[in-house]
């Protein structure tokens, strides 16, 4: 952790990287996970690698490596991308207003290094009603007793 860690509830750091650590970071993305992550975009429906997943374990950013999800509260929305109604910790994921394509929706940046990744919206399962729709690029699933990808050097651990 840094001198001036920002902690979440969850204990992770959430300083944001340094300019040299973020062209690192970008550094290693491929084209399509730039476009998304970086550029806003969206993946096409129906066609992520973790729509499908459904094994025990967290969906971290694949620019920073913050959990961001855990696979308790994904489920099927039949919209084409994962879903999930909770975030791993309620101060991992920030929402931001977004008026593109004449709607108007709420982003989901990750918290760590306000990657794109997905938008949220009300009309999800309970308990908590919400559904953030997520584009798999976004994402890394990291299974169940695996380590934390941790490439800004943090010591990032599931307690």
């Amino acid at each position: 952790m840094t001198d001036a860690a920002i902690l979440s509830t969850a204990g992770f750091d959430l300083t944001p990287p340094t300019e040299p650590e973020r062209e690192r970071l970008e550094a290693d993305l491929t084209a399509e996970e730039a476009r998304v992550l970086l550029h806003h975009g969206t993946e096409a429906p129906f066609c992520g690698g973790l729509l499908g997943e459904k094994n025990p374990g967290v969906y971290a950013c694949r620019l920073c490596g913050l959990p961001l999800f855990k696979h308790e509260t994904k489920f099927e929305s039949g919209t084409g991308w994962p879903s999930f109604y909770a975030p791993f910790a309620e101060d991992h994921v920030v929402g931001v207003r977004d008026t593109s394509y004449g709607m108007v929706r709420i982003e989901t940046r990750c918290a760590r290094c306000d990657s794109h990744q997905g938008h949220v919206f009300p009309d999800g399962p309970a308990p908590t009603r919400l559904r953030y729709c997520i584009n798999s690029v976004s994402l890394q699933f990291v299974k169940a007793g695996d380590p934390l990808p941790d490439p800004l050097h943090r010591g990032d651990k599931i307690g």
